[in-house]
């Protein structure tokens, strides 16, 4: 199934089968290449955070389910080269007009996803966000996939810059970017002292 041909799966109450939407992610090109390079490795880290800590969590639990976040976005991460992609589907339950995804949302998808590709750069891989610059350049369409990419571009001890943006995957052609955006991301000095929900880095 092509990554168009979600939008056109068949719903019940209003929801896309989660399997179809694994199963359009499995087929995909850039799926297979990042799956068959050693240099990255894939994990899904919302799906590994502990039960009794997801209803407390917001991507992770009260945007993920049916119509929302479906399927656990699934990372690719290469720690040496500081880099990470990453494929997510956004249903229709997380729109700001009908049929367009909230650009709040994908500010914090994006602010999410970039601060996970600065952990791999930082000494406790753990961050939060000092500075966060984005812009929109075209619609999100809800039921459908897309891909984000991240970079860190400059690491000063506790800081780190990071660089990415959100992209359509088209059957046909070249991508259209999103939103696109800058983070700084600083290591608290207490970042010792918190608790792993999950593997930053995996």
């Amino acid at each position: 199934m092509s990554a168009a041909a979600v939008a056109e799966a068949p719903v019940v109450d209003d929801f896309v089968y989660d399997a179809q939407i694994d199963a359009a992610i499995d087929a995909l090109p850039l799926v297979l290449s990042l799956r068959s390079d050693p240099r990255f490795t894939e994990s899904r880290p919302h799906a590994a955070a502990p039960d009794h800590l997801k209803k407390q969590m917001l991507t992770a639990g009260v945007l993920a389910g049916p119509g929302r976040l479906a399927v656990p976005p699934i990372v690719w991460t290469d720690s040496e080269a500081n880099e990470m992609v990453s494929i997510v589907h956004l249903g229709r339950n997380l729109c700001g007009h009908p049929g367009i995804i909230h650009g709040g949302l994908l500010a914090t998808l994006l602010d999410e996803g970039l601060c996970r590709c600065a952990f791999l750069a930082l000494p406790s891989n753990v961050g939060v966000t000092a500075n966060l610059n984005l812009n929109y350049r075209s619609p999100a369409f809800a039921d459908r996939l897309y891909v984000m990419r991240a970079n860190v571009t400059k690491v000063d001890g506790r800081k780190a810059w990071v660089k990415g943006h959100f992209e359509t995957i088209p059957e046909e052609g070249e991508p259209a970017i999103v939103v696109e955006g800058e983070i700084l991301v600083v290591e608290p000095k207490w970042a010792k002292s918190l608790p792993k929900v999950v593997d930053a880095t995996a």
